[in-house]
């Protein structure tokens, strides 16, 4: 008894540690540079991303976390019930391996702040020397998750505030500032300009920043047992919604208004905009420059702390259960599962030398590649996740639960239907290049992709045929 409730110590968390968690997962501010790319259509994928599938996901997150029983496990749980456990299984793999590819686009991003607040471009412009980088980063963060739970969420919620939250305060003061100066405007938004011209593969593959920009809610959702008043759990993701959409219309518009569209970089973007607002309102963009590149750097190491712990606590659970050797359902003193973090970690480095060698000195592709491997993979569970929704909805609505997504059967189908809808159109406009990309890096890019959605997609099928072995072994 002494010892669940120390471990239930070393793990509470209260609701702004928990939307701290889970905003450091979806609000970001490395995503604002490839918004900005896509001009005025900007707000035509964020409308589309935000109402229509951020919300969903959202709503069904938290109206199934909030059946009685489910609320341990996330998609695993919830998965696992409404199609079976090797679904379960599939869905929770999924959400798993997804952020290993995640973590690089991030850490990409990290490298291009520090290259530019040292004033070292070889940092972001050498793969050797990115890759090292990369690695001091991720397992230096895997070091500091092995104290519980706690300690992650304190983690989150100071790089939250200084790395996201100031930031994007910071950037709306600059913003007003530009446009008070009376200062030129690079783009103009009307129904014209916000509605794409076409939407063949190059135009539609630009939806995929914004899906990845609003993925990860339900992230969390294994952390609601961790709550001092788990009925708080779906005001907090509607809190998230809110903030989220907001953040993303501000930030994307800020740069695509304020900086010339060919000057907008994906991993270093965010922070030379920064410095160009700065210098249009007669300040020294240098030192400014550093220190917001410090801060987001900042902010993008707390996602990755998140992201270390969130599904990581999902794989646990299904470890327990025979889904992986009995190695990775053992906890160190503090609760914390290290050797499926270590499992983690292992597989971001391997998905690091991929993609940072085959995009060479090139960056952006880097950032690119590891962005759209991220989408396919994560769509994979999303897909998994709305079908649970829907036969929730069809079959099961005698489960008591504790909040409802809508008081309409409906509306809540609506959302089934939506989120499934364009999980499915995110998953296939990932495999479409971006324009300008060279004939060869085309082929790169597409059979990168192909490869590694192919492996992802069997691979937690082939783990399963060991699962009826690895229960046994537990048990006996």
């Amino acid at each position: 008894m002494k010892e669940n409730k120390a471990l239930q110590k070393f793990n509470e968390l209260n609701s702004w540690q928990l939307f701290a968690m889970t905003a450091s997962m979806v609000m970001t501010v490395y995503g604002f540079a490839p918004f900005a790319k896509e001009g005025p259509t900007a707000l035509f994928f964020l409308f589309l991303a935000g109402i229509f599938w951020f919300t969903p996901v959202t709503r069904a997150a938290g109206e199934m976390a909030s059946i009685d029983g489910w609320s341990k496990g996330g998609v695993f749980t919830w998965t696992s019930n409404m199609l079976g456990e090797k679904s379960g299984w599939a869905a929770l793999f999924y959400q798993w391996i997804h952020i290993t590819v995640g973590m690089d686009a991030m850490m990409y991003f990290i490298i291009g702040c520090f290259s530019m607040v040292f004033d070292v471009p070889l940092l972001n412009n050498n793969p050797l020397i990115r890759f090292v980088l990369m690695m001091v980063i991720l397992w230096t963060i895997i070091l500091c998750q092995q104290h519980g739970t706690k300690r992650s969420g304190k983690i989150a919620q100071w790089c939250f505030s200084l790395g996201v939250i100031l930031p994007v305060f910071f950037l709306l003061l600059l913003f007003v500032a530009y446009l008070v100066h009376g200062n030129p405007v690079y783009v103009h938004v009307s129904w014209k300009t916000v509605i794409p011209h076409s939407f063949n593969g190059t135009v539609l593959v630009g939806f995929v920043p914004f899906m990845l920009a609003f993925a990860g809610a339900e992230g969390s959702a294994a952390h609601v047992k961790d709550l001092k008043k788990t009925s708080s759990y779906p005001t907090v993701m509607f809190a998230l919604s809110i903030a989220a959409i907001v953040s993303d219309i501000v930030g994307s518009m800020s740069i695509a208004m304020t900086v010339p569209n060919d000057r907008i970089h994906l991993s270093t973007g965010i922070v030379y905009a920064y410095g160009e607002l700065v210098k249009h309102i007669g300040l020294a963009p240098v030192y400014f420059e550093k220190m917001i590149g410090l801060m987001l750097a900042i902010g993008a190491i707390g996602e990755i702390s998140s992201w270390v712990v969130g599904p990581n606590q999902g794989m646990f659970e299904a470890a327990k259960k025979g889904f992986l050797p009995a190695r990775f359902g053992k906890v160190n003193k503090f609760g914390v599962p290290t050797k499926v973090m270590v499992l983690q970690g292992i597989i971001v480095s391997i998905t690091a030398a991929l993609f940072t060698f085959s995009g060479g000195k090139n960056a952006d592709l880097a950032f690119n590649m590891a962005m759209s491997s991220t989408v396919a993979q994560y769509t994979l569970m999303y897909m998994l996740l709305f079908v649970s929704y829907l036969v929730l909805q069809f079959k099961h609505a005698d489960l008591h639960r504790a909040y409802f997504a809508s008081k309409h059967k409906l509306i809540r189908l609506l959302y089934g239907f939506f989120g499934l809808g364009l999980s499915a159109f995110g998953f296939i406009v990932t495999f479409f290049p971006t324009a300008g990309m060279d004939q060869r890096m085309r082929h790169v890019y597409t059979w990168l992709l192909l490869v590694t959605c192919l492996l992802v997609f069997i691979a937690p099928f082939v783990l399963y045929k060991f699962h009826y072995r690895w229960s046994q072994r537990k048990l006996s």
